[in-house]
């Protein structure tokens, strides 16, 4: 997306749909950490005063970490209500990934200290929270404000814990890829072996190359 296409989007759009039907509490929801080898799937919800826009929130990914860092605090600054939640690496087995994601959002969005009537979620699938409506955006994440600051406040949290987990585990450079399969962290598995944050049921095909070999 162009700088111009950018512009050319309303960010509040969904946001101000729901306003105009009555809804009053609109919640961005949004996780970080689904494709990752190691470490927990970490959630956001936020809740911002009606017709807030801060500059420059946008998807997570298409910010740089420094710019996604001040942001962190400007969203919590401005929020009405923010909530930040996390599923561990043991549900992710248990359950799926996804199934995990949608626990780490339903637990941001009951972490609010003011609950919504609206969530809104990035993707295309709706988390299961009782007594709330929900709609799924595809991409919502760069196409709705609310969203897109959950994305920003998601990504800095998990990769501050894993820039954590690089302390306890310094072997394996968690601060530099935060757990996703770069080729480094590929090698530091075939290397040491797995941590207690691995995700061992992602790491089948490299543990199993490293068998054949």
């Amino acid at each position: 997306m162009s700088k111009s296409e950018k512009e050319s989007i309303d960010m509040l759009a969904y946001e101000k749909g729901y306003i105009s039907q009555g809804f009053k509490m609109i919640c961005g929801v949004d996780e970080a950490g689904r494709g990752p080898l190691a470490g927990p799937v970490c959630a956001a919800a936020v809740i911002f005063p009606e017709g807030l826009i801060i500059d420059e929130v946008n998807d997570s990914k298409k910010l740089s970490e420094k710019k996604r860092e001040k942001l962190f605090d400007k969203i919590k600054e401005e929020a009405l209500s923010y909530s930040i939640a996390y599923a561990s690496v043991e549900e992710i087995e248990e359950m799926n990934i996804l199934n995990a994601a949608m626990l780490a959002m339903k637990r941001a969005v009951e972490g609010l200290d003011k609950k919504p009537d609206m969530i809104l979620v990035d993707g295309n699938k709706e988390p299961d929270i009782d007594g709330i409506d929900c709609t799924a955006i595809v991409k919502g994440d760069a196409l709705s404000h609310s969203i897109a600051a959950a994305s920003i406040l998601a990504k800095v949290s998990r990769d501050r814990l894993m820039k954590e987990m690089a302390k306890k585990y310094p072997e394996y450079g968690f601060e530099k890829h935060k757990g996703y399969g770069t080729k480094l962290h590929r090698e530091k598995i075939l290397q040491y072996g797995i941590c207690e944050i691995h995700r061992p049921s992602f790491l089948t095909k490299i543990l199993g190359e490293d068998k054949d070999e």
